[in-house]
């Protein structure tokens, strides 16, 4: 399990593995609980890049990132 810490957001913090390329166990911490629950889900068992290519860029409001953004950015750190 890899654990994220967000920048720039309602969430403080971003759960998740990746196994054989796709996500699995996205769990956002703090953030607006149902919609980042509905993003956890729609992203489980995706391709991580496919998720990134998804994701990343989106804005919430004039922060220059969003939840779904930091997601992106947690899915291009993770340990190879």
């Amino acid at each position: 399990m890899y654990e994220y810490k967000t920048r720039g957001t309602c969430s403080k913090k971003i759960n998740f593995s990746i196994e054989n390329g796709k996500l699995s166990s996205v769990k956002f911490e703090g953030g607006c609980n149902g919609n980042l629950k509905a993003i956890g889900a729609l992203v489980e068992g995706m391709d991580a890049s496919e998720a990134v290519k998804r994701l990343k860029g989106i804005c919430c409001e004039e922060r220059g990132t969003s939840c779904a953004d930091q997601l992106a950015k947690a899915i291009e750190r993770y340990p190879a």
